[in-house]
């Protein structure tokens, strides 16, 4: 068995993530006061994804995972996305 190596991630990196966090709650609570329509539900899930990358991504450090495990995830994420995504679209058209 190989022995796995972990690059320790700089505390810039973090802090930058934050801020980007930071700015797009900013944008969800922007969003949600400007009524759009039906297009506000798609901005917050889009920005929600953003967000939940970035944590995945850099806080779960998923940046250091195998590919495999890359690829389930992401596998994963897009079936999830494809049923809320058809639920909001029968709940639209209702």
């Amino acid at each position: 068995m190989s022995e796995e190596t972990h690059v320790p991630v700089p505390y810039r990196t973090f802090i930058l993530i934050w801020v980007a966090l930071l700015i797009l709650t900013g944008i969800t609570v922007a969003v949600s006061r400007v009524d759009v329509g039906a297009l506000n539900i798609w901005v917050a899930l889009g920005v929600a994804s953003i967000k939940s990358s970035l944590v995945i991504f850099f806080f779960m450090h998923l940046k250091q995972e195998s590919i495999l495990f890359k690829i389930g995830l992401l596998t994963m994420l897009v079936i999830l996305a494809i049923f809320v995504g058809m639920t909001f679209l029968d709940i639209l058209y209702r």
